[in-house]
């Protein structure tokens, strides 16, 4: 069973699911004291969190059998991540279920800003009757800077055009197409043009304070500034003083250094005539809520159960989900792995890793990443995943070099994998056969068909006659029947390669037996997981 611990209040749409899953246990605890969550976090395979569960320091000092840790929304400045990527531990958010809301309070700042809403409503139900005073400006015809263009930041932009603005883009990470607004490359360049700047960028060292005296200085006095991101991005005591000296119109803020605001220039900011402040309300939607639930704990599940790992904060190339075209690689790597690693001897030295074909183009890392969670897996005292992979080839010295070309004969795709001991070097190619099922077709330039699952056999022999007679009876009378073989000869050689799928596992004495036959160069027996894409039919 699948133990997963609930430490912060969740969605019950989140919770239902769990516990409609028979392999999963569910612990539903909110609330909990770091102390207490510290005692029992370690009998744990997977925790779901939000933002009120620091998942830092002494909560983090023994975290046993915790394998993976589910945020359920965007940020995990709350997570102590460096510390859980070192001890293999799986750190997700949800960055797609509260995109909307965030997107759509951003505009609702905007407009309340637009239209001082918010002081007008005050003035109103004090019962006054001013309306020259509250006479606001329209956003339609203005220029609207977006920092960060991310999911939420491209949303934001994306209304912006509704709305009739110019929209401006600054995200010097940011590759791709900016078909609804103009993508500057320089920050200063969109300080001095927008007359609305909204920030969504994660926070890090680098995004702390990125909106500070400097930019301030650069910005037209009509602009108006928005935060609805992560506390500090706008340096809040460089806001207040352009506030008071008007260099800054007004601003609207939703998130805070902490929460609740704790320092006299937040609370000075909160109480100034010229600013919107509200509690964090970015996520708070029942739909927000509802779809960051139910995505942390199929995120969390999936990964634990050895699945696709998707949105992972501490995994190079799984920020994203895979796609459609590589999952069945994601499935067929890790098997490569186990395989090459249990059929060749000595202490690997260098793994490489070649992509042909259309899927070259792809991001093929996370691939790359599953092949070394098979090649790890069962030969380390460790439990190994694509999180602590890299760091465990790293460690050990492992040359890992990855190619890609375009250039393929006869397969849409090839994957193919060399690994190279302090004794031999052994290769292992494969593909995916009708867009679905992993195959390994070729192992040391031995052509074949094997379906790389459950108890497999490879066998290394004279190309004579009575060779397969002799191990086919040592397989009958340990009563193992073989549910599919494929045989390859080598001419040249003189050697023949089968791989033989078993319907039960093959025990150390009768590969043994095998490995006594004359015509036997040599046998390995090996267990690898079953194909849950085959397996679906």
């Amino acid at each position: 069973m699948i133990k997963i611990l609930i430490a912060d209040k969740l969605s019950q749409l989140g919770i239902d699911w769990l516990e409609e899953q028979s392999d999963v246990e569910v612990v539903n605890k909110p609330g909990l004291a770091p102390e207490e969550l510290a005692r029992i976090i370690g009998e744990y395979d997977g925790m779901i969190i939000r933002s009120g569960v620091k998942a830092k320091g002494d909560v983090m000092a023994n975290t046993g059998q915790l394998k993976g840790i589910a945020r359920a929304g965007v940020g995990v400045d709350n997570i102590d991540v460096p510390l859980a990527t070192s001890r293999g531990i799986i750190v997700m958010n949800t960055p797609d279920g509260n995109t909307v809301s965030t997107a759509e309070l951003t505009w609702a700042l905007m407009l309340a800003l637009s239209r001082k809403i918010s002081p007008a409503n005050a003035s109103l139900r004090a019962g006054k009757w001013d309306r020259k005073k509250y006479q606001g400006t329209q956003l339609a015809g203005k220029t609207l800077g977006v920092i960060g263009l991310g999911r939420i930041g491209r949303a934001v932009a994306q209304r912006g055009v509704g709305f009739g603005m110019r929209v401006l883009g600054y995200d010097p990470f940011f590759a791709g197409d900016a078909v609804d607004f103009e993508h500057v490359k320089d920050l200063s360049e969109l300080c001095k043009r927008a007359d609305y700047i909204t920030v969504h960028v994660p926070k890090s060292p680098e995004t702390a304070g990125m909106i500070g005296p400097e930019q301030i200085a650069e910005m037209k006095p009509t602009v108006r500034l928005i935060n609805a991101a992560r506390g500090g991005i706008i340096d809040p005591e460089a806001l207040l003083a352009g506030l008071n000296d008007g260099k800054v119109a007004a601003a609207a803020l939703d998130v805070y250094l902490a929460e609740p605001p704790e320092t006299e220039v937040e609370w000075a900011l909160i109480a100034h005539d010229n600013v919107l402040c509200v509690p964090h309300l970015g996520a708070s939607t029942a739909e927000a809520q509802d779809q960051v639930a139910v995505d942390a704990a199929k995120q969390l599940v999936e990964a634990l159960r050895g699945g696709e790992v998707r949105n992972a904060i501490n995994a190079p190339g799984f920020g994203e989900a895979i796609p459609e075209a590589l999952k069945p690689y994601a499935e067929l790597a890790p098997r490569m792995g186990a395989l090459l690693a249990g059929i060749t001897p000595g202490a690997m030295t260098k793994v490489e890793v070649i992509y042909r074909g259309p899927i070259s183009n792809m991001n093929v890392a996370p691939i790359t990443t599953y092949l070394l969670t098979g090649l790890f897996a069962g030969h380390l005292d460790c439990n190994v995943n694509v999180i602590n992979a890299p760091l465990l080839a790293k460690d050990r010295g492992l040359e890992v070099e990855q190619i890609t070309t375009a250039k393929v004969s006869e397969y849409a795709n090839l994957m193919e994998v060399k690994i190279t001991t302090d004794k031999m070097t052994r290769s292992a190619v494969g593909t995916i056969f009708g867009q679905k099922f992993p195959r390994i077709i070729a192992i040391d330039g031995h052509h074949m068909e094997l379906r790389p699952e459950g108890n497999v056999v490879i066998i290394l022999n004279d190309d004579r006659p009575g060779a397969l007679a002799q191990y086919s009876a040592i397989l009958g009378k340990s009563n193992l029947n073989i549910a599919d073989m494929t045989l390859s000869r080598k001419k040249r050689s003189g050697l023949a390669l089968v791989g033989l799928n078993l319907d039960q596992a093959a025990n150390e004495d009768v590969i043994k037996e095998i490995q006594a036959i004359d015509m036997v160069e040599d046998a390995w027996g090996l267990e690898l997981p079953e194909l849950s894409l085959e397996n679906d039919g």
